[in-house]
């Protein structure tokens, strides 16, 4: 009983070290300030563009002014609000469809790595038959015969993302379900609820950030490319649909390359920023990189060239 409170007590701790870490990681605070960069942008930022992302506001394919920053499309809207406004839909489907697919992924691994015998068979056989569907041409197959709109894409990208991350989880409870603390939780009478959620959950916190943050890149960039294909609904302002009417208006024959080049480098930043976090979850999580850490950052406080072969350690009687 005393190791299981141990153990579940420590959950606090536990999450109060990985913010530490996390804190303390340089690439982990490059990408999350980017990232809320993005977040607040897609808040706050269509409150304040102060004009209509739909309204033609002058001619088409208009360069970059004092007047319209980012320019004109082909239609003769402002391409600055239609990138400030197309941010809200596209983090908004590419952060439901990372979280939908991680709880989704979790679900079914856990319970079928924790439980086994014909559940965990059951499980893994739909597990299977959704790894070797190929994800992106269901993707666009699926998105070809649903309404368009946000909701479609979204159900999509999930029904064909949640498949890897609950063969990984499924794994990771197998490991873990013959530990110690696991044995003594169900000796002492807890329910498989508490033992998979409050026992073995908290232990795998670097594989569900992991999992969400690569299910959210790939949502991202799988979103803005369905809608580039014309798979979504064109009459909404997102990042896709941007990069859709910009080629549709054929923007790179006409050399208005201000109509793709801020949409492309938003999508770049967050994936960009997404990845950074992910590197720095790993190096944390990770004890051969923690450990390679820790010799650099030792190796650079002594001034110690990784091309030195006997580092010369300076003592106090020198």
């Amino acid at each position: 009983m005393a190791a299981q409170q141990g153990n579940s007590g420590g959950g606090g701790s536990r999450a109060a070290g990985w913010l530490r870490l996390l804190l303390s990681n340089r690439k982990a605070m490059v990408g999350t300030l980017i990232v809320l960069f993005f977040l607040l942008l897609s808040l706050l930022g269509p409150s304040m563009v102060g004009q209509d992302p739909h309204a033609f506001v002058g001619m088409p394919h208009e360069a970059p002014s004092a007047e319209h920053l980012f320019g004109t499309n082909g239609q003769g809207q402002d391409v600055l609000a239609q990138t400030i406004v197309g941010a809200r839909t596209s983090l908004a489907v590419g952060f439901a469809t990372g979280f939908a697919v991680i709880a989704i992924g979790a679900a079914i691994g856990m319970a079928g790595g924790y439980f086994g015998g014909w559940i965990d068979s059951v499980l893994s056989l739909l597990t299977n038959v959704f790894l070797i569907i190929p994800g992106l041409p269901m993707a666009v197959v699926i998105a070809a015969y649903l309404p368009a709109g946000p909701m479609t894409i979204l159900f999509v990208l999930v029904l064909t993302g949640w498949a890897w991350n609950a063969r990984v989880l499924r794994s990771q409870v197998l490991a873990l379900r013959d530990k110690d603390f696991v044995s003594a939780a169900l000796v002492s009478g807890e329910s498989s609820a508490r033992i998979i959620f409050v026992e073995i959950l908290p232990n795998m916190t670097s594989l569900l950030m992991s999992g969400f943050i690569g299910a959210t890149v790939y949502a991202i960039g799988a979103q803005v490319g369905l809608e580039f294909l014309g798979l979504g609904d064109l009459s909404a302002v997102t990042w896709g649909t941007n990069l859709y009417w910009a080629s549709n208006n054929a923007a790179l024959l006409t050399g208005a390359w201000w109509t793709i080049v801020p949409t492309g480098v938003c999508v770049a930043l967050v994936g960009f920023a997404l990845t950074l976090i992910n590197y720095a979850i790993d190096e944390i999580s990770n004890p051969r990189l923690r450990s390679e850490g820790a010799w650099s950052r030792l190796l650079r406080s002594r001034k110690v060239t990784a091309g030195s072969s006997t580092p010369v350690v300076r003592t106090h009687g020198a």
